[in-house]
């Protein structure tokens, strides 16, 4: 009887201890992924991005623009005098250049002044000519100076000058004519250009030889008002 009473217990004891074993297994398995969960959101924040987005591919900057010169150096040249002048007074001033290009270039058979019949006799003779400008438009905006380079043709400016003048508005500016001749002076192309642009601060215009030193051109522009 004992014996059967021995037994009895032991069983019971092994049962007990299985129970105990199947519970703490238990809160084991449901406690666990709560714990790894919280690890998984600690990496996610550690490896969140902290700077903002990069523009994606095809987005561009605004580009910032350049400071423009406060002097422009405009001109026509038929043969080349004038633009080596118009070379020397960008150098010195800083300022822009500007060339007029006809549309149509002239020939040496159009700068002939002696033949009645030549273009440059013809469009001087008429008053109204207004050669076209093959150049690229430009624009006045920023300018506060505007030197102003021709040839002159029979006293005066040659008439794509007047298509020039014609064609921008200058308000604000100052507007320096200068001129290359073999010993004409600048005439009547002033005048005649200030009341056809009718804006603008003309200011007395100056004769160029084709060989004029830059020692000259600098004591020119120093003395501009």
């Amino acid at each position: 009887m004992k014996r059967i009473l021995s037994i009895l217990l032991a069983a019971l004891l092994i049962v007990s201890l299985a129970a105990c074993g199947d519970s703490s297994h238990s809160d084991t398995k449901e406690t666990q992924p709560a714990a790894e969960k919280q690890e998984e959101s600690a990496e996610g924040a550690a490896k969140a991005p902290t700077e903002s987005p990069q523009p994606t591919d095809g987005e561009e900057e605004t580009p910032v623009p350049s400071a423009q010169s406060a002097v422009l150096v405009a001109f026509f040249s038929a043969t080349g005098t004038t633009k080596g002048v118009a070379e020397k007074i960008a150098a010195i001033t800083g300022g822009d250049l500007y060339e007029i290009v006809p549309a149509e270039p002239y020939t040496d058979a159009d700068l002939n002044y002696n033949n009645s019949s030549s273009r440059s006799t013809k469009e001087q003779n008429d008053k109204s000519a207004r050669p076209e400008i093959g150049s690229e438009d430009i624009s006045l905006e920023g300018y506060a100076t505007v030197y102003l380079g021709f040839p002159i043709w029979w006293g005066e400016e040659p008439r794509i000058l007047d298509t020039f003048v014609e064609k921008y508005s200058f308000d604000g500016v100052r507007v320096i004519p200068f001129c290359t001749s073999g010993g004409s002076g600048t005439g009547r192309s002033g005048p005649n250009m200030e009341a056809l642009a009718g804006s603008g601060i003309w200011l007395e215009g100056k004769r160029f030889g084709g060989n004029v030193s830059e020692a000259d051109l600098r004591a020119w522009i120093d003395a501009q008002p």
